[in-house]
């Protein structure tokens, strides 16, 4: 057990802090999608294939996790193997960190943990799969994630595909906006859906290139602190069929709720949900979809990394 007195600093891989100190581009990778948003042992591949994506756009993966209470920015393949195979992992937002760091408990990192991490450390990119946010009976249960207003507090680029599908997409768009992050698309003013290219939403601004999503951030980082997430679509003849998805999502949503299924356990539900009665295809888009969102986090540090000091 730790020293309640200290909270433990994050321990950089030899290759995360390589880069960093050099001012090399990393970007950073949480590792909720590994211990519970895919199912083993397709989580262990896919661990591998989206450090390749990140790599492929040129710059270093830094997959996050909390082992033992100390938060590990940069995993080994043992980790990495460790984090896949506990089936027992724990789900740790920014809430739960002190309490993993306290006690001396493992973890996986969420969006907001994994974004507080990343920026505590220097790493200015960060890719994922959706985003959480505003669930659908919000108003009766005030369910909404953390991601929201940790994003509002954490400078630093996030590309994600949207906000998960079993969201009130709409009001998080509201929310993101209440709190001042900035949200583009890639390419489009059209607000991705997850597995779908568009939630029917849309945005007020986009970027073109990695370029203009590096400048943006760079800007952003000059008047205050806070958010870029960049909403990088699916291309349309790789998403999940719209009709299966509406049909599977409102499947998954009533059988939470017949379930009794409350709070941070939805998600897992669902998508646990999903996988079983799309026969593996939203598993299929899903791991497409984050290496798409990592190989474009690539390029965006790597455009950060070579802008000007």
């Amino acid at each position: 057990m730790h020293d309640a007195n200290t909270a433990p600093q994050p321990v950089l891989s030899p290759e995360v802090a390589d880069a960093l100190r050099d001012g090399r581009p990393v970007v950073a990778l949480e590792s909720t999608l590994l211990a519970h948003g895919l199912p083993r042992p397709d989580n262990r591949a896919a661990a591998d294939d989206v450090e390749a994506a990140v790599r492929a756009g040129g710059a270093v993966p830094a997959t996050i996790a909390v082992l033992d209470g100390v938060p590990h920015v940069g995993l080994t393949s043992a980790q990495v193997d460790r984090v896949c195979a506990d089936p027992d992992l724990a789900k740790l937002g920014v809430r739960d960190l002190p309490v993993a760091a306290a006690l001396g408990m493992s973890g996986a990192t969420t969006v907001s943990s994994t974004a507080l991490l990343a920026e505590a450390t220097g790493v200015e990119v960060f890719a994922t799969g959706g985003l959480g946010g505003v669930h659908r009976q919000s108003a009766d249960t005030f369910d909404e994630s953390a991601d929201l207003t940790a994003l509002s507090r954490t400078s630093l680029v996030v590309v994600c595909a949207g906000v998960k599908s079993i969201l009130d997409v709409p009001a998080t768009l509201e929310r993101l906006e209440s709190l001042s992050v900035t949200v583009v698309g890639y390419g489009t003013t059209t607000f991705p859906g997850f597995y779908v290219a568009d939630s029917g939403s849309t945005l007020d601004w986009s970027v073109a290139d990695a370029e203009q999503a590096a400048a943006v951030f760079a800007a952003r980082r000059q008047l205050a602190p806070g958010a870029v997430v960049v909403a990088n679509p699916l291309p349309a003849d790789e998403q999940l069929d719209p009709a299966l998805h509406d049909r599977v999502i409102a499947d998954a949503l009533a059988a939470a709720d017949a379930a009794g299924v409350r709070g941070k356990a939805v998600t897992p539900f669902v998508l646990d949900h999903l996988h079983r009665a799309s026969e593996g295809a939203t598993l299929a888009v899903n791991v497409r979809l984050v290496l798409r969102n990592a190989e474009l986090a690539g390029r965006i540090a790597s455009a950060l990394a070579a802008r000007p000091a």
